[in-house]
């Protein structure tokens, strides 16, 4: 039997891109699934789909920045299938522009989804491992913040300050919790789709190397499936073609 059989994950930014991807592969594999996203719609089409595929799934409306919302996401797991194993922390936003442009909103934005968000759902999370003694938190992170570069300060500030608190929750967790922080490079999905035209016109070339969301989806399975007492602490997954 896989690793994954059995367990309950609920998902972040599930309805599209890496989440939707990470949701139907560990469905595959026989976990239950349970998605979180903005967009209702796309949350119950995905969800028919797994469970036409015999998949089970569960999904409720999330806005990562509202703290009620993740609590809400991890509650209905627990009702649901009567346990949590994993949290994918996967929602994010890639506002990109030149700091000069002071976008300040943007800024807020990618603070309030991309950081506050991860701790939303570790303040929901983390008591629930500690009740049950099992856990594992998934961190999806970039590599973004491996290299730095202009126009992606403060996008690759907030994924590194996740990666900081990651490692730090790693080291207060003990031997029963499991946290993994998975830095995907450029991935084929519409992340780029609400960026400023002029910068998503500079990012046009980097689809033709961009990896499917799959490929990051059996990366985090990966983590997922290995056996207790084993974390897989940090993943790097790119394009061979990418600096």
């Amino acid at each position: 039997m896989s690793g994954i059989q059995g367990k309950v994950v609920a998902i972040t930014g599930a309805s599209s891109g890496i989440g939707e991807a990470v949701a139907v592969l560990l469905a595959e594999r026989g976990a239950k699934v349970v998605l979180g996203a903005r967009r209702p719609d796309r949350l119950a089409a995905l969800a028919a789909r797994i469970e036409r595929a015999g998949g089970e799934a569960a999904w409720a409306r999330t806005d990562v920045t509202r703290r009620a919302d993740l609590s809400g996401l991890v509650e209905l797991a627990r009702e649901r299938y009567g346990k949590l194993d994993v949290l994918v922390s996967n929602a994010g936003v890639g506002l990109i522009s030149p700091l000069d442009d002071l976008r300040v909103e943007d800024w807020e934005e990618m603070i309030d989804v991309n950081l506050k968000g991860v701790l939303y759902g570790i303040a929901a999370a983390l008591p629930v491992f500690r009740e049950q003694g099992f856990g594992h938190f998934v961190n999806t992170v970039s590599t973004a913040g491996l290299r730095i570069v202009p126009l992606q300060s403060v996008y690759a500030g907030t994924k590194n300050a996740v990666r900081t608190i990651s490692e730090g929750l790693r080291q207060e967790a003990g031997d029963s919790l499991r946290v993994t922080v998975v830095s995907p490079g450029f991935v084929r999905t519409d992340f780029a789709d609400h960026m400023d035209p002029a910068v998503k016109a500079r990012l046009a070339d980097m689809k033709d190397i961009a990896i499917p969301p799959e490929a990051v989806a059996r990366t985090i399975a990966f983590a997922i499936e290995q056996p207790d007492g084993v974390d897989v602490g940090d993943i790097v997954v790119r394009p061979t073609a990418q600096a």
